[in-house]
């Protein structure tokens, strides 16, 4: 039997039972500048302070190099919830960045249109 406040942080019918933004303590803003496809990987040193839950799952999905768009797929939250949260992580050594490992223009027109061809083949 759990205590009241250990129940569980989602609930099937209702979905995530705390708001996205209580996660990175009503911060909107990250203190690093990040975009969907920068690049983080955990760095090996330990986080000092304190950090939640979602900062360790974060980490823990940074052992390799991975995009700040992947690490908010798989926690499911909003890329700028996870922005501050990576960024929280890079402010403290945890996490090290990168820019984008492409060397095109992200808004070049053949590339969006082979994205969207990817995406309506999966549809």
């Amino acid at each position: 039997m759990t205590a009241a406040g250990d129940g569980p942080w989602l609930d099937e019918a209702a979905g995530r039972l705390v708001r996205p933004y209580t996660v990175s303590g009503g911060r909107t803003r990250p203190s690093t500048a990040l975009d969907l496809l920068s690049q983080v990987m955990a760095t090996g040193a330990t986080p000092l302070g304190h950090l939640g839950p979602e900062h360790g799952q974060a980490l823990e999905r940074c052992r390799t190099p991975v995009s700040v768009a992947e690490v908010a797929a798989h926690l499911k939250l909003p890329a700028a919830v996870t922005k501050v949260l990576l960024s929280d992580l890079v402010d403290c050594g945890a996490l090290t960045t990168k820019p984008p490992r492409f060397h095109h223009n992200p808004t070049d027109r053949s590339l969006l249109e082979a994205v969207l061809d990817g995406l309506r083949r999966q549809l």
